[in-house]
């Protein structure tokens, strides 16, 4: 990773390689431990507190707690709630619930502005499994959960349609939500002239893809303490500031202004917390808000679970035209999208999951789509929102293809990435200039190597000689697109010159803070000879909606480079008001003039230390393309359908990168998250919608014995592109799409199974996510198991019989 580095860059690599991963809770860096040499036979252990997170925040006096409940019907009315009689409920001071919303205010506990709201209680219908109902307010979280657990609900379901819970259901009953045109998808070509063009066509494929999880290790948590002239403040765990400190003010009935939300960081987002944090913050702020006393709330895990709704589960239907030597000339795409009780932000879902899906050249693509509204729990944006899905779509019908002419896949693959002519067709503006367009490079970087063929040689050696284990290997290309936003920031220099910075973004362990600081330095090195000196004066503070308006969301994956470049400009203004007095001073002493003399002297000179930009787009320039590749190689045993990933080696574009260390940890991180979803993850619910795979027992996220054997990343500089920050790329969510290597490399090893067990068995076969351990031992064939056990049964019996 050759690269002209800031002086500065050096000095933040170990500290970002140590923040990277940082999800929890009191973590301690060995830098902020001291060894006591006072007694060396007894060494004292001191530390220093780094990271506070909402729960950390100490109770203020008279602090009460509360907890959901939830319903478990999904559409029914709500007759009334009851308390089985224990201690726990003995000790319930309220119950907080649609009727305490004071007048003037809504039932509203999330809203995606121009998009639609979802109710804060089920009033006075249950709209799906695992809907609040109400909040339990005791004395301490313990009696809050307890009784909460111990409310019995009253349903009837007189009078009322039955819920519809599936996309089949949806379709049967036409229950959509319709997308404003502007985020509907685009057709592109004439489908049937495609059609008609190939030799070859697949009229009837499908795939499903379920949900996933956020698994953040700090559940939903927020702290509502209210304050004098109707105000009130809210400590929240929350990606959208602005969006909460809306959305509480709302439901309140109260202006803006009187809703301060701050976050200092939140312990692990990935999309979970925007929408779905509202809910609590809204909450609390109601209890707060009656009571008037201050209330918080932190979900135990299963509760989240039950209430996170989590990724979207689809069902997709194609039909591929092609011609016999692989190259596609049409697809057509039926895809329903289960978005739950409300829009939250699925109208935005197709749009990103074509976006993926057109990383190949289809020659023309058609759409129907449909995004389902059901009785479940609203689906939301997580990590990859939609594109994870299209990229997925996208490799399953390839393989379709390369199945159906018994070629092999990654010739498929490669004949029909885009030149630059149809990656313009096809992406528009989006696509940039040719320089910037990688792709191609680096999957044959990877595909076409002299190692690839060596290993994919190996994996069909080793299959030829092992029974009851196969292997596979398999290449995955991506796109992903990303748009950027108008983001604020400030820069303020203090008397002694240390500096505070404000970004409308919020860390959620994807390294913000640390690009930010290191931007700081950077922006304001014209005038400090001491850039690592400098570094270290910088403090990033708080996310407040009521110093830094206009926050906007933290998502999306352009949050960190938006951020660095509105402090760019707050520091270039900055500049341009110090350099007249580091110039005049300099020419007095004759030497570089030393950074506390130079606030000195401004702020004698009455200068504004203070500036504050609001940085837009280029509107010609909104979004752009992030590139990567994956190999992966995987074995699995046909007797248990477990799956081990042998090795993975990831190449991704990420520009002229702010800080390697960080976005390596975001490549690696995203990776991992993407394997869980492809292959562990089974968010299961009930006959009722309810979540059922409720706690780490029943719902397995990727763990050690999961990440790939031999883990290899590779970051590549693409070519400067002056538009961007520094010519910089996204790191934190297209690298998640990588993992789709992993589900076609296991479908390869299936493959290998079936031709040696189910010599009639069809080698196109479904294979829908995740792929659990009891779908590849399905897929495999049950039934050669079963021979086998019977096999060892029978051979024991045989050697009692001659014993």
């Amino acid at each position: 990773m050759a690269m002209a580095r800031p002086p500065w860059r050096s000095k933040v690599r170990l500290a970002a390689m140590i923040c990277r991963s940082v999800q929890g809770k009191n973590w301690f860096s060995p830098k902020n431990i001291n060894l006591s040499a006072s007694q060396p036979r007894k060494r004292v252990l001191s530390y220093k507190l780094l990271a506070v997170y909402v729960d950390d925040i100490p109770s203020p006096k008279d602090c009460l707690y509360g907890a959901f409940i939830y319903s478990t019907h999904p559409h029914a009315h709500i007759k009334g709630v009851n308390f089985k009689s224990s201690l726990a409920s003995k000790k319930v001071i309220t119950v907080i619930s649609a009727k305490d919303i004071p007048a003037g205010g809504r039932n509203i506990g999330s809203s995606f502005p121009g998009l639609g709201d979802e109710a804060l209680f089920g009033d006075p219908v249950s709209e799906f499994a695992g809907q609040n109902i109400g909040v339990v307010i005791a004395e301490t979280q313990k009696y809050a959960y307890m009784a909460a657990k111990q409310a019995v609900i009253e349903y009837s379901t007189e009078n009322l349609e039955p819920p519809i819970l599936t996309i089949e259901d949806a379709i049967q009953h036409d229950s959509y939500f319709h997308p404003p045109p502007f985020l509907a998808p685009k057709p592109i070509g004439d489908f049937e002239q495609g059609m008609s063009e190939a030799d070859h066509k697949i009229l009837s494929g499908e795939v499903k893809l379920e949900s996933q999880y956020y698994f953040y290790m700090e559940t939903q948590t927020a702290l509502a303490v209210p304050d004098e002239d109707n105000c009130i403040t809210i400590y929240a765990s929350t990606q959208i500031p602005e969006v909460t400190q809306n959305v509480v003010a709302d439901c309140l009935g109260i202006p803006y202004h009187n809703v301060r939300i701050i976050t200092r960081r939140v312990g692990g987002g990935f999309g979970g917390k925007a929408m779905k944090g509202c809910h609590v913050a809204c909450a609390c702020a109601v209890a707060a808000f009656k009571l008037r006393r201050p209330v918080r709330m932190y979900l135990d895990r299963k509760t989240d679970m039950i209430m996170a709704g989590g990724r979207h589960p689809m069902k997709v239907k194609y039909s591929v035209g092609f011609k016999s030597d692989g190259t596609l000339t049409a697809l057509h795409l039926d895809l329903g999208i289960n978005a739950g009780i409300s829009p939250d932000v699925s109208p935005a879902l197709p749009s990103a999951i074509v976006g993926a899906l057109k990383k190949y050249n289809w020659g023309a693509l058609a759409l129907d789509v449909k995004v389902c509204k059901t009785n479940v729990s609203s689906k939301s944006a997580m990590r990859g929102p939609g594109d994870v899905q299209g990229c997925f779509i996208a490799e399953a019908i390839i393989e379709h293809v390369a199945s159906a002419l018994a070629a092999d896949t990654n010739t498929v693959r490669r004949k029909n990435l885009h030149g630059f002519e149809s990656l313009t067709k096809f992406y528009g503006d989006a696509a940039g200039e040719a320089s910037t367009y990688s792709l191609v490079e680096i999957f044959d970087k990877l595909a076409s190597s002299p190692e690839y063929r060596t290993r994919a040689a190996a994996v069909e050696r080793f299959n030829g000689g092992s029974r009851w284990k196969k292997r596979g290997i398999s290449c995955v290309p991506i796109t992903y697109e990303v748009r950027l936003r108008p983001t604020p920031g400030k820069v303020s220099i203090m008397n002694d010159g240390s500096i505070a910075v404000e970004v409308g973004g919020v860390e959620i362990g994807q390294g913000l803070y640390t690009k930010v600081k290191q931007m700081t330095a950077y922006g304001l090195a014209e005038l400090c000879s001491d850039a690592d000196g400098l570094l270290d004066k910088v403090r990033v503070i708080q996310a407040d909606t009521l110093s830094m308006i206009q926050g906007g969301f933290t998502g999306g994956s352009t949050t960190s480079e938006t951020s660095c470049e509105a402090v760019r400009l707050s520091c270039a203004t900055l500049v341009e008001r110090l350099k007249p007095i580091k110039e005049s001073l300099e020419s007095k002493s004759g030497a570089p003039a030393p950074w506390k003399a130079l606030i000195t002297q401004a702020t004698m000179a009455s200068v504004n230390l203070s500036a504050q930009a609001y940085w837009t787009p280029d509107p010609a320039f909104v979004k752009y393309i992030n590139y990567g590749a994956a190999v992966s190689e995987v074995e699995i045993d046909v007797l248990t359908g477990g799956t081990t990933i042998l090795r993975s080696d990831l190449v991704y574009d990420c520009g002229q990168s702010l800080n390697p260390a960080v976005d390596l940890g975001q490549v690696e991180g995203a990776f991992v998250q993407g394997v869980g979803f492809f292959t562990n993850e089974d968010y299961a619910t009930n006959a009722d919608g309810l979540v059922v795979n409720d706690g780490t027992w029943t719902y397995k996220i990727p763990t050690v014995d999961t990440i790939p054997k031999q883990f290899n990343v590779e970051l590549i500089n693409s070519a400067r592109d002056q538009k961007r920050v520094l010519s910089s790329k996204a790191s934190g969510e297209p690298p998640l799409l990588l993992a789709a290597s992993v589900h076609c490399a296991m479908r390869e090893a299936i493959r290998a199974a079936r031709k040696e067990f189910k010599a009639n068995s069809p080698l196109t076969f479904q294979m829908d996510v995740p792929a659990t351990m009891a779908d590849v031992k399905e897929l495999c064939g049950l039934d050669v198991v079963e021979r086998h056990l019977q096999s060892l049964t029978s051979a024991a019996a045989s050697a009692a019989v001659k014993a």
